[in-house]
């Protein structure tokens, strides 16, 4: 094993402290082991909450309107989504700085930790004012692991497996969303709770999950790219010799490294850094991320949310049957990006960006005329949902892998958050608002129009990604940060 090498330079006025390591091509170069479905359980758990949540509040929509609930008007539950969305906004700027300058693993107890609090105390609201408030901070917990547990994946897993990984673990938002459909097709059948139990013990559910994730990642170390960032090369190395013995123990063969590679040990997370590499270096890489993220964020939010709404006035679906028609849906979700996440790795980044977002864009299209123009009824509608999300979850999950593998590894959960928090904030916060002003105006002509919007700005990002997206394929992170943008690999 070639042990680091370390030197020094300046350069202008800040002393450089770089380091030639071979540690993070030993973890690119490990074979996949149960080391590795550990890491993806205990992390990618969280886009599960993610889903189960949503799922809850979907599904819960009709039966929060009524009076012996909290008596919730078509309004106040689109502004209790945009609440819980904002919070996650905010909270992926809070604790996504955190992750950066404190590490990963800090933040992995800190954020589920706030989850789980706001999550179980939803369960005993009394009103508008108060459950909108504690899915503003359940948001907020969602929102800050996002940038802490992404991080934390991209720089654990292998390169050549990146893709199909971030799109497999993404796609876990849709089991939670099956979990919550399965959870409240029982708990809202009046014959087994009472109406005005049934919803607060749906909201226990997630609380109850997530504690039990809180045990199973006790035992996952701090990322070793994020201690060599910051000069911690010494612990950086017992993490990755820790890893590879566990693998060993497996009874699997590790190949030796091949190369060093050069890492500034000297982090610089600063605003000023943040910026001069989002809005100067990478200029490309943020209109590419922003992009994606406002229009998977903008059609998933402004179609899912607001289903059971469009089920319960347009279809007139009962409250307790809700769950049976967005069962379906997020299986479709689920089996997208297991099915063509591994395209992403063999193919490549740019040609199934593109791919999946221009599908989604022409299917959401399609889905949105036969709903307005009264062509199919609610068990077909569904159907013709399935169908276009099995590529929009897939495309979505291309978004978050997009901008979690194409910024520097200092400034990973950051770029992350800044990301969420654009696509969010621009489409995430806004959609399900307008879509439940939308259908409280009684018009399928009027939702249309907002299917269409969603449509176009996917087909807008699949053109941006066409002239954008790198090949970022079974590249390590580093290779990727110091990639020539598209238009010098072309010149």
């Amino acid at each position: 094993m070639r042990r680091a090498r370390r030197w020094r330079m300046f350069e202008g006025m800040t002393e450089r402290q770089y380091v030639e390591t071979d540690l993070p091509v030993r973890l690119d170069r490990l074979p996949w082991s149960r080391w590795h479905w550990r890491v993806v359980i205990a992390l990618g758990v969280t886009w599960l909450l993610d889903g189960l949540e949503v799922t809850l509040v979907g599904a819960v929509a009709a039966v929060l309107r009524e009076p012996e609930t909290l008596h919730l008007t078509e309004g106040e539950i689109g502004a209790s989504v945009s609440a819980y969305l904002a919070g996650a906004v905010l909270g992926a700027l809070f604790f996504g700085r955190l992750t950066d300058k404190l590490g990963r693993k800090k933040l992995f107890f800190v954020t589920l930790a706030v989850y789980l609090s706001a999550s179980f105390f939803t369960a005993f609201t009394n009103g508008f004012v108060s459950f909108a408030v504690l899915r503003f901070v359940t948001g907020a917990g969602i929102g800050g692991e996002y940038a802490a547990i992404n991080a934390a994946i991209d720089e654990l897993i292998p390169a050549r497996v990146r893709g199909r990984a971030d799109l497999g673990i993404n796609g876990t938002y849709w089991l939670g969303a099956a979990l919550g459909a399965l959870g409240t097709i029982v708990l809202l059948d009046p014959n087994v709770l009472p109406r005005w139990l049934g919803w607060r013990v749906c909201f226990g559910l997630g609380a109850s999950l997530g504690l039990v994730i809180l045990f199973t990642r006790r035992h996952l170390p701090e990322s070793p790219r994020w201690l060599i960032m910051h000069g911690r090369v010494e612990e950086a190395e017992r993490v990755v010799s820790g890893i590879e013995e566990k693998i060993r123990e497996e009874g699997r063969a590790i190949d030796p490294p091949e190369r060093l590679v050069t890492v500034d040990t000297n982090a610089d997370t600063s605003w000023g850094r943040i910026l001069r590499v989002l809005f100067i270096h990478h200029r490309r890489r943020a209109i590419l991320g922003l992009v994606l993220m406002v229009a998977q964020a903008f059609a998933y939010n402004g179609v899912f949310f607001t289903y059971p709404l469009v089920l319960g006035r347009f279809y007139e679906v009962p409250a307790d049957d809700i769950g049976l028609y967005l069962l379906p849906f997020a299986f479709g979700n689920l089996f997208g990006p297991l099915v063509l996440g591994p395209l992403f790795d063999h193919i490549g980044r740019r040609a199934m960006i593109a791919t999946t977002y221009g599908l989604t864009g022409v299917l959401l299209a399609l889905t949105g005329l036969a709903f307005a123009y009264g062509a199919v009824g609610s068990a077909q509608l569904t159907a013709m949902w399935c169908l276009v999300f099995f590529f929009a979850s897939a495309a979505a999950s291309s978004a978050y892998l997009t901008v979690s593998e194409l910024f520097p590894v200092e400034l990973r959960g950051m770029a992350i958050a800044v990301f969420y928090a654009a696509g969010t904030g621009a489409g995430g916060v806004l959609a399900p608002a307008l879509f439940g002003v939308l259908v409280g105006t009684g018009s399928r002509v009027e939702v249309l129009h907002g299917y269409l919007l969603g449509a176009g700005l996917m087909v807008f990002a699949a053109l941006i990604a066409l002239f954008l997206a790198l090949p970022a394929e079974k590249r390590s992170l580093e290779e990727i940060a110091v990639m020539a943008d598209v238009r010098r690999d072309r010149s």
